[in-house]
């Protein structure tokens, strides 16, 4: 029997119908790792979902990717959901996703990071809000488990290092549901004690163990807190919420002890420093006003203190003899100038002067009248002058010789042209006008 051959697309339609009608195919989760992540221009999502040991290839069309709550990228772990099926142009089968969501820890991160985004804005993570640490704090506050390595390391750590200052145990829960609440009754319990630091924290974990130092009131309840905290959650890679809101930020529990308190064992040595340093200065200082003793004993002046009273007089007598001189140079000056007063002949003829004063202003006066008389008839008969000019060029002055002026509506009339009969004009005399109506022209 002759083999039958058929078509490569009517082999991957056949193929395809099987997975449609598969119902187990129809409705299928999947979780696994994004990679080759790509995202279309038209808002599909194209990306491999793989584990440790196979792949298969997705695809999230742009209708169900809209209702996605965060950016999906290579690496992520994610929960997929939808249907098998098979691409017919390339025979290849793939997971059509309708829903996706971060792998466990992946939301808590996007909790994580929007919570953190939100108090950053705030303001709560500010460094001029954070308080400083004392360095010789004489009590603390430890809020932390009861139980457990922290506050085992905390305490040891404090006793080996400050063992004079006190330490006031707070306790709280510190993982699951209940140790938000825990931790921020037991803070505000802290605020009640004269306290100069306080520790929060706890041993290290997963993120969902230390998850309540993520939480928004607990945030807040160290932002409110007027002691300066120290946040001592055990997980040095990452920071938690508490970290970025705290006054200080430790790594460890241990680590919160040490910046909480000095080492008295350096604090000492400190001490014989400067006691050293102390003894040095003053030896110094002892030495150096010895020496200048020494020199004040030795000095001129008291072996000899006669001779400082005669520098004295000496410098007192040349302080005299300067005075003196400049007395009489004074005196000297004022006698010259009271002389020259004396001596002026203002004082000596007074009426003589002031006659000559009076025959000088006299002889002033009559030289200005003379020049005011002669300047006004030079004027007047420039005035004259001007008006006849002015009359000889006035052309109405010709009427005073019996001639007139004819104007109709304004306009001088030099002939008949233009007037006809019954117009009125205007005649202007040497003295007067007269209104006439024209009964006849003759041209």
């Amino acid at each position: 029997m002759e083999p039958k051959y058929i078509k490569i697309s009517d082999l991957n339609r056949y193929i395809k119908a099987k997975f449609d009608i598969d119902t187990h195919l129809n409705k299928v989760y999947l979780k696994g790792e994004i990679s080759n992540f790509k995202n279309h221009t038209r808002g599909h999502l194209y990306f491999t979902l793989k584990d440790e040991s196979s792949r298969i290839a997705a695809v999230m069309f742009a209708s169900s990717a809209k209702n996605l709550t965060f950016t999906p990228e290579d690496g992520m772990n994610v929960l997929v959901s939808g249907r098998v099926s098979v691409y017919e142009a390339t025979g290849g089968y793939q997971i059509y996703v309708e829903d996706m969501q971060l792998d466990g820890i992946g939301n808590l991160y996007l909790e994580y990071e929007k919570l953190k985004k939100k108090l950053e804005s705030e303001g709560l993570f500010n460094k001029d809000h954070k308080k400083p640490i004392p360095k010789f704090p004489k009590k603390i506050g430890i809020v932390t488990a009861s139980t457990g390595a922290a506050i085992r390391d905390i305490l040891s750590t404090i006793k080996r290092r400050y063992p004079i200052c006190e330490t006031i145990l707070f306790p709280s829960l510190v993982q699951g549901e209940l140790a938000k609440d825990s931790i921020v009754k037991q803070l505000a319990k802290a605020q009640e004690y004269d306290l100069d630091v306080i520790i929060c924290g706890r041993g290290g974990g997963s993120i969902e163990d230390l998850w309540a130092f993520n939480e928004e009131i607990v945030a807040r309840a160290i932002y409110n807190s007027r002691i300066p905290i120290i946040s001592a959650v055990g997980h040095e890679v990452d920071f938690t919420i508490a970290d970025f809101v705290a006054d200080l930020r430790a790594p460890t529990p241990t680590g919160a002890a040490e910046m909480a308190v000095p080492n008295l064992v350096d604090i000492n040595n400190l001490i014989e420093q400067y006691r050293i340093r102390l003894n040095e200065s003053i030896n110094k200082f002892i030495a150096f006003n010895e020496k200048k003793l020494d020199n004040i004993k030795n000095s001129f002046i008291l072996k000899n203190p006669l001779a400082m009273y005669e520098v004295k007089e000496q410098k007192l007598d040349s302080t005299l003899d300067k005075l003196n001189q400049i007395i009489k140079n004074i005196l000297e000056r004022e006698r010259v100038r009271l002389d020259n007063i004396v001596n002026k002949q203002v004082l000596k003829e007074p009426i003589e002067i002031y006659l000559k004063k009076k025959d000088k202003i006299a002889l002033l006066v009559s030289k200005s009248t003379s020049v005011i008389q002669n300047r006004m008839m030079q004027w007047e008969h420039d005035l004259k002058m001007t008006i006849n000019s002015l009359e000889l060029l006035n052309p109405l002055s010709i009427l005073n010789k019996g001639y007139s002026v004819v104007y109709k509506e304004d306009k001088i009339m030099k002939s008949t042209k233009g007037i006809k009969v019954n117009d009125q004009l205007k005649i202007r005399l040497y003295e007067g006008n007269l209104n006439v109506k024209v009964e006849e022209v003759n041209k």
